[in-house]
C-alpha cells in the first residue's frame, strides 16, 4: 500500500490481536486444550479499542470538522464494519436455529436476532461491535476537541471527568456498552492525535525492544502476577494498550521490522473477518472431522481454514460491501453538489454585474480594485472545490 497515512506496523499489531482472539477460542471449541492454554483475549480486544481510536485520530482529526467530512466519516465507517457483521449474525443465527449441532454461543430466538441486527447483541464476539459503533457516533465530537482543543476546553474536561468516573467505579469491560471501554478509544485517539507532532522523533532500536517488552508485558501480566491486577478492564490497561499503539505506530527498528512483516500484515488485512466468523468456522470444522483427524491436526486445520475463510469472506463480501456503499454515497453526493451549482453560478452572475457596474460607473481608476476581488472570489471558489474534493 502506497497512502501516505498507511503505517504497515499497526496492520501488524492488529494481525497479532486478531490471532490471539483466535487462541482464546480454541478452548471452547476443543475442550480438552483448556488446562495447556493461557488465554488473553481481553488484551487482545483493548489493544483493537484503543487501535481504533488511534486510527479515527490519525485519520480523520487533521481534515476539518464539516458537515461533508464528517457524513463520509460515518458512511465509510457503517461501510466498513456492519454489512460484514450482518453477514455473521446471520451465520450465527442459521446455525443456533439447527439443535443437531448444539452451537457454541448462539442466537438465541427472533428477539435475540434483532437485538444482533440493530447492533445491542453480545453473543460470542458480537459484543465488541455495539460499543466500537457507538464509539464512531461519538468521534465527531471528539473530532472538534482535536481540531480546535482551545475553543472546545470544555468538551475536552467533560471527557477528562468520564475517564477519571470510570477508573473510580471500575466498570466491568465486557458488555455492548461504550462507557467501560471509552477510555481504551480515548487514550488510543489522544495518541493518534500526537502522533503528526512527533515527526521528528526517530526511535532507537533500544525503542523497538522495549516496544516489544512492553507488549510482552501487557499480554502477560495478569497470567504472571494474577495478584497485582486480576482484572484486565482499567485505565491502567488502557493507558498501556495506548502506549503499545503509539509506539508501535512509529516503526522503531526491530519492533518495525517484526510488526511489518508480510505474514502479519495478511492477518491484519484479514483481521476483522477473522474476528467476526473464526468460530462458527472452527466449529463446523471440528464437527465435519473429529472422526477422522486426531486434535492437534484438527486445530491446525481449523486454523488453517478459518485464516482462508476469513481471507475469502474479506474479499467476497467485506472489500466489495464497503466499496459498493461508498460508491453509492459519493454519487449522492455529487447529485447534492450538482443541484447546488446553479445557485453558485447565479451568485456569480450577479456579482459579475456588480463589478462591470462600478467599472462603467467608476472608470478605469476602479480596474485594480475590482480586479483584485474577482481574483479573490475565484481563490474563495476554487478553495471550496478543494475542500470538496479532500472529503
Amino acid at each position: 500500500m502506497s497512502r501516505p497515512d498507511y503505517i504497515p506496523s499497526l496492520d501488524g499489531l492488529r494481525g497479532i490481536a486478531a490471532l490471539l482472539v483466535v487462541q482464546a477460542h480454541i478452548g471452547l471449541i476443543f475442550p480438552s486444550t483448556t488446562l495447556h492454554l493461557v488465554t488473553v483475549g481481553s488484551e487482545a480486544v483493548g489493544l483493537f479499542f484503543a487501535l481504533s481510536g488511534f486510527l479515527m485520530a490519525h485519520l480523520y482529526g487533521s481534515r476539518p470538522v464539516t458537515r461533508e467530512n464528517v457524513l463520509d466519516f460515518l458512511v465509510s465507517r457503517f461501510a466498513r464494519i456492519y454489512p460484514v457483521y450482518l453477514v455473521a449474525v446471520l451465520l450465527v443465527a442459521m446455525l443456533s436455529g439447527m439443535p443437531s449441532l448444539n452451537f457454541l454461543q448462539p442466537i438465541a430466538g427472533g428477539m435475540d436476532f434483532v437485538r444482533h441486527v440493530f447492533l445491542l447483541g453480545s453473543s460470542g464476539v458480537f459484543w465488541s461491535i455495539p460499543p466500537e459503533i457507538q464509539f464512531y457516533l461519538l468521534f465527531p465530537i471528539l473530532w472538534l476537541c482535536l481540531a480546535r482543543p482551545h475553543r472546545y476546553s470544555g468538551l475536552i474536561a467533560g471527557f477528562a471527568i468520564v475517564v477519571a468516573v470510570d477508573g473510580l467505579l471500575e466498570l466491568p469491560g465486557p458488555g455492548i456498552m461504550l462507557l467501560s471501554k471509552l477510555p481504551y478509544f480515548l487514550f488510543g485517539a489522544l495518541a493518534g492525535g500526537m502522533h503528526s507532532h512527533l515527526e521528528r522523533w526517530t526511535p532507537s532500536a533500544l525503542m523497538g525492544i522495549f516496544t516489544l517488552l512492553l507488549l510482552a508485558v501487557f499480554l502477560t501480566y495478569r497470567h504472571v502476577l494474577p495478584n497485582f491486577s486480576p482484572e484486565f478492564w482499567g485505565l491502567q490497561s488502557a493507558a498501556a494498550a495506548a502506549v503499545i499503539v503509539a509506539l508501535v505506530a512509529r516503526q522503531p527498528p526491530i519492533a518495525g521490522h517484526f510488526f511489518a512483516a508480510a505474514p502479519l500484515r495478511f492477518l491484519g488485512t484479514i483481521s476483522f473477518s477473522l474476528y467476526l466468523f473464526h468460530v462458527p468456522i472452527m466449529f463446523l470444522v471440528h464437527r465435519s472431522f473429529e472422526a477422522l483427524l486426531p486434535e492437534p491436526a484438527l486445530i491446525a486445520a481449523a486454523l488453517f481454514v478459518a485464516i482462508g475463510g476469513a481471507w475469502f469472506l474479506r474479499e467476497t463480501i467485506e472489500v466489495p460491501s464497503r466499496r459498493l456503499l461508498v460508491t453509492l454515497w459519493q454519487h449522492q453526493r455529487w447529485r447534492l453538489v450538482s443541484r447546488q451549482a446553479p445557485a453558485e453560478r447565479i451568485e456569480r452572475a450577479i456579482l459579475d454585474l456588480q463589478e462591470t457596474e462600478k467599472r462603467l460607473l467608476g472608470g478605469a481608476a476602479s480596474a485594480p480594485a475590482a480586479d483584485l476581488r474577482e481574483k479573490t472570489g475565484r481563490t474563495v471558489i476554487q478553495d471550496d472545490g478543494d475542500e470538496k474534493l479532500r472529503a
